[in-house]
Parts: structure tokens; C-alpha cells; sequence
């Protein structure tokens, strides 16, 4: 079923049509004088292809492909040229039991493919030219079956044998099973260029209203050499595109799964490169199913193009499973420019679970507003999100993000986001957010848990800046009024940076936990004016995660705060009810926490807010040695009704405070028991006025007097302690 939504996908499609029909003359033309000839070559002698010119097809006017050499099943033709014309429509005959029809072009030049190229049946269609093959801005297929067009040199059928366009001869007697792959031989392979969009006055309503396009539920797979898509659009609903091709000798697979079609590419062959610009497009969304695949040397999709997959609007069922986009590059992936997308959703008022994006490879970029999104607004879950590099995942900009999300309307799990990479690099406002969404204008909040963010780099990570108020982030939140837990922030890395405004951040502003945020370094964990928190905002129920930071060694500048804490009540929402989460540091070698930005001491933090009602968290460091010093602080507090947290600092050395404090206590308007204060070290230094303090507060101007016990202060210490003089 076609979804007429997923096309009026950007207001300037038609806009450009005109240009791009021009460019294809000025670059195609001059390679085949004849646009509009189709020549048989004569090489099947007497089952030689005939063509029967105005003829009445599917109640218009059009072009008959006859003859050709039937083997089983399949259907032979072979041609000297063969061109589609401007307006021309050109319909290969279907014989009764035909199930595919394979189409050679043996002499020197491109194929032009400007006008309608159908099947009057239900066969699938096969088409090579290896010396290139052009879907003009006008091209439009009719084939109910699927649709495969390469510039391979031959088709082969089993291990040996071979139906060429190099060195064509009548096919065998024995290719009568379907063909199993495409040989690739001549150097450099011809490329594919598709410009196929949609003509002005063309409504969607048209079989081939946009590009080219088969039948639901089949296969349109594009083989070259190089494949570029230049504003052009491919179409398969509920079934498969693929994108792909070699530059070097080999085979690509053909593998026949009952009405779909799929490439196989070998794993050690060099991979020619596949470009998607100006707007081009990839649709597959249906009821169910609907996958697109790439397989590439290099792979960029740029200037408001899109891969879009995932359960249409109104359709599916609560089994239906949306298809996977999977994209595979030996080289780099690159995708940038506002409205740059690859998008697997699960639609408004559709029933069944999202797809997956999948990435994998040497090195991928998202930058400029490109976006990566998996989500449901419908019933069932959103998809996973992972990519892989084995070199660097860089991404940029502001409106940059991965996404997977349950959207407002949604019912279901929201999916997880899997960083996998040599380094990552996430600046200028780039953000990874999984999160359960609020309510919109017209639909409820959404409804379930949002997913994990797992990044795992055996390099530097390095989170930086903002932009434009929007910090680059990794985000896992419950949004208000939603129902659901928050996921968990998960981090393994050889070192990690966070600065410059960056956050780490895991909430709850719904009725369900906020995550965890847990970060792993082998070497050092640099914050310097970057947060991580994990909240029970205003409006939240439920329980807030924990931090935990392991590392070799770890400093906290610059006003660097780890948070957690249960909120006050906002303006329009009442004040978070639940228990905070613990800190947990645990460095073999040295923490540093020092200064302040703005008057924000850098800081570790854990409180129950004014109003609210829960335990506070505990903080606890193990370390090799420990130093709190220009302002810095530690602190468990509650200003509601529960319990502060207690704060324990270990370390094998030292224990240094220098202007700076540990805090355990009951604020004003607080009722609940006041925290310990734990130092467990060989020495221990206090100076330029640092405190060690648990108290139960007095009255403030709007709080009444803090009720409860003060925790108490412990201090053991095997070697010398230093309590030296106050700062002025």
C-alpha cells in the first residue's frame, strides 16, 4: 500500500525538476545520439527481441518487447542499445509462466532511461549495461514484480554458468533456476545515476507519481560501479532497495527469498561508492517488513536527503515488524545538511514494532542538522540505533542528534542507541537522546520505557560545547506527564572528556526512575564546566539513578557538578517525589576537584529539594589519592521530608582540602536525619578554612527550622592529619 505522506516529504521537490532534467542531457546526452532506439543484437538468432511500436498497454500507447529465449522460467533478451525516450513508455511481453526476465545490453553505450519502463505482467525484470545505465528526472518503472538494474558484465546462473553482455552468446538449455549472482569484470564498472522525481502537475495518486518505484512488498535493487542519486527517489513499499556495487573483479550475490530480492557483497573485494544529494529519497514504509540496504567503499547522503522505513500511518497489526535500514561502508559514511535523514518509525495510529538503523563502518560523520531518528508514536516499540566505526564517529552541529524515542501518542519501549568506535566526537549541540516524550497539542504523552544509551570506544571521547542554548548531550529522559523508567547512560572509554557546557543527563519528570549514568575510562575522566546528573525533576515520581565514575584518574573543573537529586516544585508542576541516587567514584590514582565558574563551585551533589519527599544519596569515593580545594564541595543534603545522604572520601594516600568542604545536613524546611561524614586515608590535610560539617539547619526567610538528628563526622586516618589555618 502506497503511503501518499511519506512523499510530499519536502516542499521544494518540484521545484527543481526542470534543472535536473536539463543536467541529465548535458551529461548523458552526448554518449548515446539515439536516446529513444532500442536495437537487438542478434545474438539469440531466431528468439531475437522484437519490438512492436504503439500498441495499446494498460489503456495508453506504448512500446511492446516481444520474443526472446525462453529457459524455464526465465525470459532472455539481448540488445545491441537500449534507450527509453522522453515521454516514450516501453513494456516488456510477460508469457504465462515467466517469473523473470533478464535483459542484456551488449554494445558500447549508457543506457538512457527517460520514460516509463514496465513489465505487462508480474514478472520480475533484470537489466545490465556495463557501460552504465541513466533514470532521467522523468523515468518511472511499471513492474509489479521487483527490479534489478547493474552495470555488471554478466548473470550468472549456479557456479559456472553465465548469461554475458561482454561476451554474449545464446543462453544455455540449463538456465532454468533463478540467477544467483552479478560478475563484475571490466574496469572501471559503469555507474548508475538515478534523477527520477516527481514532473509538475504529477499528484500522488499515480502508480509512478515519484521516481521509480515497484510493488509493494517487492525488491528494486541498483548494482553498479558507482551509484548516485542526484534528487532522485526509489520507491518499494513494504519491500527492499538496495544500493551497492563493486570496483574491482568479483561477484555480488543474488539471494532469492520468495518475493524479495537481496544483495550478498563479498567481504575482501573493493567496494565502489553510492551518493545520495539534492534531496534524493528511499521509501519502503508499509504494513509491515520494508528494508533498505547499502553497501558501499563511500557513502554520503547530503543536502536534504532521506531514507525513510518503518510502519506507515494507520497501518499494521500488533505482529507486524517494520524492516531494518542497514548501511555498510568500507570507508566513510557521511551524512550532513539540515533535513538529512534516516528516519525507522513507527507511525501515528500504526500497530507493531519499529525497525532498526544499523551503521557499520571505517568511519561515519553526522554533522549540519542530519539527523538519525527510530521511534513510535504508534502502538509497539521503537527501534535500536548502532552504529559502528573502526576508526572515528564524529558528529556536529546544532540539531544534530540520534534519536530513538517514544513520541507523544506512543505506546511501547522506546529503543536503544549503540555507539561502537576508535573515538567519538559529539560537539557544537550534538545531542543522543532516547527519552518517553510529553504530551503534543493533539496526542496523549507517550506511554512506556525509553532506551539505553551504550557507547563503547577504546579511544578518547570527547563531549564539548554548545550552541545556541543547545548543549551537546547524551540524554535519557522521562518527559512530563508520561509513564515509564528512564534508560541508562552507559560509557566505557580510554578517556573521556566533558566540558564546555556539555551534559550527561538521565530524568524523570513522569511516574517511573530516572536512569543511571555510568562512566568508564582506562586512563582519565576530564570534566571541566560539563555536568552529569540523573533527577527526579518536578512532576517526576520515582526514583533517581546513580552516577558511577571508574577511571585511572579523574578531575572535576570549572564548575563541573555531579548531581543527583529530587526536585522542588516548578511553576507548573508539583515537587518530584522519590528517593535521589548515590555517587559512586571509585580511581586508582588521583581526583581532583577544584574552582568554580559564575559563582558555580565544582561540585558533588546530592539533595532532596524543598518540598519533596525522599531519601537523599550517598557519595562515595575510593581513590588512590584525594583533593577538594578553590571552592570545591561535597554535599548530602535534604530540604524535604527524608533523610540526607552520607558522604564517605577514601584513599590509599592522601586526603588534601584546601578551601574546600564536605556538607552533610538537614536545611531549613527539612525533616529527616542528617548524613555521616566518612575520611578513611594515610593523611589528611585541612586548610585555608575547608570544613568537615553535619548540621541540622536554623529558620530561613521562608523555611521553617530544619527537624532531625545531624550525622556524625568520622575521621581514620593512619598517618599524620594537618588542620591548618583559616582563609580570611
Amino acid at each position: 500500500m502506497a503511503i501518499c505522506g511519506d512523499r510530499n516529504w519536502h516542499s521544494g521537490l518540484l521545484e527543481v525538476f526542470s534543472i535536473i532534467g536539463v543536467l541529465a542531457h548535458v551529461i548523458f546526452g552526448s554518449e548515446n545520439h539515439a536516446l529513444a532506439q532500442i536495437t537487438p543484437d542478434g545474438t539469440l538468432s531466431d528468439r531475437s527481441s522484437k519490438i512492436t511500436p504503439n500498441v495499446n498497454i494498460k489503456g495508453s500507447v506504448g512500446d511492446r518487447i516481444d520474443g526472446g529465449a525462453i529457459r524455464g522460467a526465465n525470459l532472455f533478451h539481448s540488445f545491441q542499445q537500449f534507450n527509453v525516450g522522453e515521454l516514450q513508455r516501453v513494456y516488456f511481453a510477460n508469457p504465462t509462466g515467466i517469473s523473470n526476465i533478464l535483459t542484456r545490453v551488449t554494445g558500447s553505450n549508457i543506457s538512457n532511461i527517460l520514460g516509463t519502463l514496465g513489465v505487462n505482467g508480474g514478472a520480475n525484470l533484470f537489466l545490465i549495461n556495463p557501460n552504465g545505465i541513466l533514470f532521467g528526472n522523468n523515468a518511472r518503472l511499471d513492474v509489479a514484480g521487483s527490479f534489478v538494474a547493474s552495470t555488471a558484465n554478466s548473470f550468472v546462473f549456479g557456479e559456472r554458468l553465465e548469461f554475458s553482455a561482454t561476451n554474449p552468446q545464446t543462453p544455455s538449455a540449463l538456465l532454468t533456476v533463478n540467477p544467483s549472482a552479478l560478475f563484475f569484470n571490466q574496469l572501471p564498472p559503469g555507474r548508475i545515476e538515478n534523477r527520477s522525481i516527481a514532473p509538475a502537475g504529477i499528484t500522488p495518486a499515480g502508480f509512478n507519481a515519484f521516481g521509480l518505484r515497484v510493488g509493494d512488498g517487492k525488491s528494486l535493487l541498483l548494482v553498479g560501479g558507482n551509484v548516485s542519486m542526484d534528487g532522485g527517489q526509489l520507491n518499494a513499499y513494504g519491500g527492499r532497495v538496495e544500493l551497492g556495487g563493486l570496483a574491482a573483479p568479483g561477484n555480488v550475490n543474488l539471494v532469492f527469498n520468495r518475493d524479495n530480492l537481496s544483495l550478498k557483497f563479498p567481504l575482501n573485494v573493493t567496494r565502489a561508492s553510492v551518493s545520495l544529494t539534492n534531496q534524493a529519497a528511499v521509501f519502503v514504509t508499509g504494513a509491515d517488513s520494508g528494508n533498505i540496504a547499502v553497501n558501499a567503499r563511500n557513502l554520503e547522503i547530503l543536502g536534504g536527503s532521506i531514507l525513510s522505513a518503518g510502519i506507515g500511518v494507520g497501518l499494521g497489526t500488533p505482529e507486524s515488524v517494520a524492516g531494518d535500514i542497514t548501511l555498510n561502508a568500507t570507508g566513510e559514511i557521511k551524512i550532513a545538511g539540515s533535513g538529512s535523514i534516516i528516519r525507522n518509525l513507527v507511525r501515528l495510529g500504526s500497530k507493531g514494532n519499529g525497525g532498526n538503523i544499523t551503521i557499520d563502518s571505517g568511519s561515519f560523520s553526522l554533522r549540519d542538522g542530519a539527523q538519525l531518528v527510530a521511534s513510535t508514536s504508534g502502538v509497539g516499540n521503537a527501534g535500536n540505533v548502532t552504529v559502528s566505526a573502526k576508526n572515528a564517529v564524529d558528529l556536529a552541529g546544532q540539531s544534530t542528534a540520534i534519536f530513538s524515542t517514544v513520541q507523544a501518542g506512543g505506546v511501547g519501549k522506546g529503543g536503544n542507541i549503540d555507539i561502537n568506535a576508535t573515538t567519538l566526537s559529539l560537539t557544537d549541540g550534538t545531542q543522543l537522546v532516547t527519552a518517553t516524550r510529553r504530551a503534543s497539542a493533539t496526542q496523549p504523552a507517550g506511554r512506556g520505557d525509553a532506551g539505553n544509551v551504550n557507547v563503547k570506544v577504546t579511544g578518547a571521547i570527547d563531549i564539548a560545547g554548545e550552541k545556541n542554548s543547545f548543549a551537546s548531550a547524551i540524554i535519557s529522559s522521562v518527559e512530563t506527564g508520561t509513564v515509564g523508567s528512564g534508560g541508562n547512560i552507559f560509557i566505557d572509554s580510554g578517556d573521556f572528556s566533558l566540558q564546555d557546557g556539555a551534559q550527561l543527563v538521565a530524568s524523570t519528570f513522569g511516574v517511573g526512575n530516572a536512569g543511571n549514568v555510568t562512566v568508564g575510562a582506562k586512563n582519565a575522566v576530564d570534566l571541566a564546566n560539563g555536568d552529569i546528573l540523573s533527577t527526579v525533576e518536578a512532576g517526576g515520581v520515582g526514583k533517581g539513578g546513580n552516577i558511577d565514575i571508574n577511571a585511572t584518574t579523574l578531575s572535576l573543573t570549572d564548575g563541573t557538578q555531579l548531581l543527583t537529586a529530587t526536585r522542588r516544585a516548578s511553576a507548573t508542576q508539583p515537587a518530584g517525589r522519590g528517593d535521589a541516587g548515590n555517587v559512586n567514584v571509585k580511581v586508582i590514582g588521583a581526583v581532583d576537584i577544584a574552582g568554580e565558574k559564575n559563582g558555580i563551585a565544582s561540585a558533588i551533589l546530592s539533595s532532596v529539594e524543598t518540598g519533596t519527599v525522599g531519601n537523599g544519596g550517598d557519595i562515595f569515593i575510593d581513590s588512590g589519592d584525594f583533593s577538594l580545594r578553590y571552592g570545591a564541595k561535597l554535599q548530602a543534603s535534604t530540604s524535604g521530608v527524608g533523610n540526607a545522604g552520607n558522604v564517605t572520601v577514601g584513599a590509599k594516600n592522601a586526603v588534601d582540602f584546601a578551601n574546600g568542604d564536605i556538607f552533610s545536613t538537614v536545611e531549613a524546611g527539612g525533616v529527616g536525619k542528617g548524613g555521616n561524614i566518612d575520611i578513611n586515608a594515610a593523611n589528611l590535610s585541612l586548610t585555608d578554612g575547608a570544613q568537615l560539617l553535619t548540621a541540622t539547619r536554623g529558620a530561613s526567610d521562608t523555611q521553617p527550622a530544619g527537624r532531625g538528628d545531624a550525622g556524625n563526622v568520622n575521621v581514620l586516618v593512619t598517618g599524620a592529619v594537618d588542620i591548618a589555618r583559616v582563609k580570611n
